[in-house]
């Protein structure tokens, strides 16, 4: 079968899962009206939604029972970023993050994909997108979750994509959602170069982002793998690749 077809002929069986299984999604907004438009869209598109009106509430609730949350980045003391970090950080949820803000800003965009967000959506969003987007990120999720084998890996470095669990030297480390589907994007291209407009499309296929975003979660990417780190390298004009075999510096 051609390739195109083939690609094609999983998409359509992944969107029909979409359609079979029961999403359940939290949103986190500190206003009432937008709790209420999405909760009402999305059930209407066969969801389970729940809402809290604070980042506060929200960790009262059975968080790893949720498959995607949309949080709002400006609330009160714990905001949108310091939730997600929360929940990746200290409670381990890889589901997807879609962040909500009226903030029309860069780094604001960088602070949270760097915090493991898989989309960024400026207020005030048209609902046919934010419906296009909440099924996007979570077909992405379900091909992630799918398509690939239970372990991989290279050297003392291990990835159970089964589990979403990462070790180097037999210890868990901590990623993000972002930060494991990029290791993952170079440890099954290991010894190729990956472009970063490969990276872009690969991890960030239906959000605007610019090649300084791979670059940021990179560089934190290799902060976190320890001394595996200097093991993912860069070429001008390729991209990014891991040494199989040395540990040097980046060339």
């Amino acid at each position: 079968m051609h390739k195109s077809l083939y690609s094609l002929c999983h998409n359509i069986l992944f969107y029909n899962d979409l359609r079979l299984m029961t999403y359940r999604v939290l949103v986190v907004d500190d206003e009432a009206d937008v709790q209420e438009i999405l909760q009402f869209n999305l059930r209407s598109e066969g969801y389970h939604v729940d809402t809290a009106g604070s980042s506060e509430e929200a960790l009262t609730m059975d968080l790893p029972s949720y498959h995607l949350f949309i949080l709002d980045v400006m609330m009160g003391k714990l905001s949108g970023f310091k939730l997600a970090d929360r929940l990746r950080t200290e409670l381990n949820i890889k589901s997807p993050i879609i962040f909500l803000t009226a903030r029309n800003e860069e780094n604001d965009m960088l602070t949270g994909f760097s915090l493991g967000a898989d989309d960024y959506i400026r207020k005030p969003f048209s609902i046919v997108e934010l419906k296009a987007r909440v099924k996007a990120v979570l077909a992405r999720s379900l091909l992630t979750d799918e398509t690939s084998g239970d372990n991989i890996g290279i050297g003392p470095l291990n990835i159970n994509t089964r589990k979403k669990e990462e070790r180097l030297d037999g210890q868990i480390i901590e990623l993000t959602r972002k930060e494991y589907q990029i290791l993952l994007l170079l440890v099954k291209n290991s010894g190729s170069f990956v472009p970063r407009d490969d990276i872009l499309e690969s991890v960030w296929s239906d959000t605007l982002v610019t090649e300084r975003t791979v670059d940021v979660h990179i560089t934190r990417l290799r902060k976190r793998l320890g001394s595996f780190g200097p093991r993912i390298k860069s070429r001008t004009g390729y991209g990014y690749y891991i040494d199989e075999k040395s540990q040097g510096n980046d060339s």
